[in-house]
């Protein structure tokens, strides 16, 4: 069991929370009633974004910070009007750095970087010394960049600072943290800390991994993931029902990530079938979640161009306790097998090809479901929403011109923590 706190400070450090209750972080499924999720405000790190920097930092287009973050606000409004409990990953870190042990670690990380210098080294420690847990969060966040580290001539920055163009970042940006699902996810009880593949991302993990070890709120949380592993990414990991996993395999997760994960779930007995889904490995198709998502317990939305040719290689444990694999076989065929029903129910993205692949493109298939046949997608994305509310499944649009500069949609942007139980299959 975890412990949930009430702030009863406004700084909100550890020193000043109180215990008011006991919580399960819990999720066995993509469509139980959502309870409690993890979101990420887009913050100052987006304003480090430029025409020069955005494709080494994933974003197709430079957003505007302002309407992002209103947008933002409203997915988290929508949320907690049907009853979600929000947390902002940014004011968990910046309690978590009110813990001496947390703070330490996470300023060693930063500090480790080779391309630093032993000169600039001791500039930015000092630099992060001075800084509260909540500034430090930021610097974590948003980066610091090179005219922004204390530098005279008493306290010189080297060879390494003095080379660097005015522009450069000390401590990189993470504008993708906006994305949670990817750094981590919950299977039942446990938390998996991803292994981040684009190297742009990998800073993400050590943040969210310090988080779940050291906040109060997590203290006793048993992981089944950890990113030292081989990269797996939470957007390639779905929970098609109680003890079934999908896990694509493509551009951000690798096979021996699926085969690791297949482990480490049989191992502690959270499912009994993985399907590794193979998809294509390009920047359209970067998870298993931009071309399908659940929002049924028997009804997925997927991509008409791939529904028919997605394939899986069903794993199961083996009586030595090794991955057994069969397959390929189709996708859906394998699907409902393992979630014990007749069929799984398709719902396709768009109405006609160009639509599918447009709507696709904006995420029209990253859908986040608040229970059975309630879900939050991108208000542009009309055509395929339609088609959802057409088969019954009600759909809360939201707006994301901005936030979707990311390749991501809803789903992408939340981790969910507590679901209610769906019956288990089996």
């Amino acid at each position: 069991m975890n412990a949930i706190f009430i702030h009863s400070s406004s700084r909100g450090h550890c020193s000043h929370l109180s215990y008011a209750a006991r919580v399960t972080h819990y999720v066995d499924s993509e469509v139980g009633r959502l309870g409690t999720v993890l979101l990420h405000r887009p913050g100052p790190e987006l304003a480090r974004l430029t025409p020069r920097n955005n494709d080494s930092l994933l974003f197709d287009a430079i957003p505007w910070v302002g309407r992002a973050q209103e947008e933002h606000d409203a997915f988290a409004a929508a949320l907690r009007d049907r009853g979600v409990e929000v947390l902002y990953l940014a004011t968990l870190l910046a309690e978590t750095l009110a813990v001496p042990e947390a703070r330490a670690e996470l300023t060693e990380q930063v500090l480790r970087s080779p391309r630093l210098g032993d000169t600039l080294r001791r500039r930015v420690a000092d630099h992060l010394a001075y800084l509260d847990p909540a500034a430090l969060a930021d610097v974590f966040i948003a980066g610091l960049a090179h005219e922004e580290v204390r530098i005279s001539p008493e306290r010189p920055g080297g060879l390494v600072w003095a080379l660097m163009d005015r522009h450069d970042f000390v401590i990189d940006p993470l504008p993708n943290l906006l994305f949670t699902r990817d750094s981590s996810l919950w299977i039942g009880d446990r938390v998996g800390v991803t292994s981040l593949a684009m190297p742009a991302r990998r800073r993400e993990s050590t943040l969210t991994d310090a988080v779940y070890r050291y906040h109060p709120r997590f203290v006793g949380t048993e992981f089944v993931y950890h990113p030292e592993l081989e990269h797996l990414e939470g957007g390639d990991v779905l929970l098609l029902a109680p003890g079934v996993l999908a896990v694509g395999v493509g551009e951000r997760t690798t096979p021996a990530g699926a085969e690791r994960l297949a482990r480490q779930v049989f191992a502690a007995g959270l499912a009994h079938t993985i399907l590794v889904v193979p998809i294509a490995q390009e920047r359209a198709t970067m998870h298993l979640d931009t071309v399908c998502t659940m929002v049924d317990v028997d009804a997925v939305l997927m991509y008409p161009n791939i529904a028919s040719t997605l394939s899986s290689y069903t794993v199961v444990a083996g009586p030595d306790g090794e991955p057994r694999v069969d397959g390929p076989a189709p996708f859906l065929r394998a699907a409902a097998d393992a979630m014990d029903i007749d069929h799984l129910r398709v719902i396709d993205t768009g109405l006609d090809p160009v639509t599918a692949e447009r709507e696709q493109w904006d995420d029209g298939n990253n859908t986040l479901a608040l229970a059975p046949r309630l879900c939050v997608g991108y208000e542009r994305n009309v055509e395929t929403n339609a088609q959802l509310e057409r088969a019954g499944i009600e759909v809360i649009p939201i707006a994301g011109s901005e936030l979707g500069s990311g390749r991501g949609g809803p789903r992408c942007m939340s981790c969910p923590m507590v679901r209610e139980p769906l019956r288990p299959t089996r």
